[in-house]
């Protein structure tokens, strides 16, 4: 298993702490989160001294937008510091894997089905234990009493205006986006709404519970569960706490028509195959979608003579992706995964499709999340003046 290459500073970096008006949007994805961990290289070692007033993520990437919320150090110290995280991440450290943990899991499951709503509703609570990663997240945000206390300094600092989780209530179906910041005008939309919180692990977990194979999450009396379910507008916190250019990393690959044409599965489709589609509905499109919607919106803005703009601006957007398909990739690496979950994922059927796409999100295997990072990094690069003029500031 290969290391990460070290993180350095290039020659001809720039100093520059970025736009006043910069917003980052890190969508879901599971395991995937590890490409955004690639492109945040990329970028710090083109601005190691950037500031990302607006942070907002949903599902895994609201474990992103915590470390860089609360982080203390510069934009390159704190992007070393994860990638050292996510180099280093196994699956042992977000879920038990071990074979009597997850067949308990499986028995409790039946026990349900097969009671008729007789057995505790408490006895089936997800597919697997995600206990190690709240201790893991705990440790590594360094929280006090379970708060992200590094967010509340940055603001008190001026480093950081705001940071926005969103995550599912499954008690009302509505999107919540949990927001702490400075001076922050709330919004309402309809199935949306945003509360002010002081960030606590909770809040992470909720966002990144991934529907039924995670266990849903209680925060202030109320139960969550991954925050794209209803997150139709992942680009909104941003735009609604102030980001007038935003960055936004998505996770999904974009295919060729000609690939979009090829079957990924002959005969009928195995259970992790209707998994990935239906995760990959929720969690995958709605950035494009949005994004689609946000240029229409830029368009009329533009087209409005300025007197009668009101309040409205353009708001502009670069969007990054990944070059391969991440289902695919995910396939070369299920070999490794321990004896039990490979038993599981088998079960389901990822070896009767050529882009277990539900695998990628839950493969928390080092090769295959390093993989990604380096992925993410060649992306960024590739794509490296666009980016520089993107942060030059107006």
């Amino acid at each position: 298993m290969q290391p990460l290459a070290p993180l350095e500073i290039l020659p001809g970096a720039s100093r520059s702490s970025g736009p006043s008006d910069l917003g980052m949007v890190m969508s879901g994805g599971g395991a995937r989160a590890a490409y955004q961990v690639g492109f945040l290289r990329a970028l710090a070692r083109r601005f190691p001294e950037l500031r990302i007033p607006y942070i907002t993520g949903v599902s895994a990437g609201a474990i992103n937008a915590a470390h860089l919320a609360s982080h203390h150090g510069t934009f390159f110290q704190a992007i070393e510091e994860l990638s050292e995280l996510w180099g280093d991440l196994t699956m042992s450290d977000v879920f038990r894997t071990d074979t009597r943990s997850l067949a308990m899991n499986a028995v409790r499951w039946l026990s349900q089905i097969s009671s008729g709503g007789m057995a505790p509703p408490k006895l089936a609570r997800g597919l697997v234990d995600t206990q190690p990663l709240r201790s893991y997240l705990s440790e590594v945000l360094h929280c006090v009493d379970n708060e992200l206390t590094g967010v509340q300094l940055n603001i008190d600092a001026g480093r950081l205006r705001a940071v926005a989780i969103s995550g599912t209530s499954y008690s009302t179906g509505r999107s919540v986006t949990w927001i702490q910041g400075r001076d922050v005008k709330l919004w309402e939309r309809p199935g949306r709404r945003p509360k002010l919180a002081r960030l606590t692990v909770e809040h992470i977990m909720a966002s990144a519970a991934l529907p039924l194979f995670f266990p849903a999450v209680e925060v202030d009396s109320a139960w969550y569960g991954d925050g794209g379910i209803r997150l139709v507008a992942p680009l909104s916190p941003a735009i609604h706490l102030g980001a007038r250019r935003i960055i936004a990393i998505s996770t999904r690959y974009a295919a060729s028509r000609v690939e979009e044409e090829e079957k990924t599965v002959y005969g009928y489709p195995p259970p992790v195959q209707v998994m990935g589609v239906l995760l990959n509905s929720i969690f995958l499109d709605l950035l494009d979608h949005d994004a689609v919607r946000l240029d229409r919106l830029n368009r009329l803005i533009a087209d409005l003579p300025a007197e009668q703009r009101g309040d409205l601006s353009t708001v502009r957007l670069l969007s990054l992706r990944p070059s391969a398909d991440l289902g695919r990739m995910a396939s070369k690496f299920e070999a490794q995964l321990p004896r039990a979950f490979r038993f599981l994922t088998r079960g389901l059927g990822t070896k009767e499709t050529r882009s277990p796409d539900f695998l990628s999100l839950i493969l928390f295997q080092p090769d295959y999340l390093r993989a990604l990072i380096e992925m993410g990094e060649k992306d960024a690069e590739a794509r490296g003046a666009e980016i520089d003029a993107f942060l030059q500031a107006d």
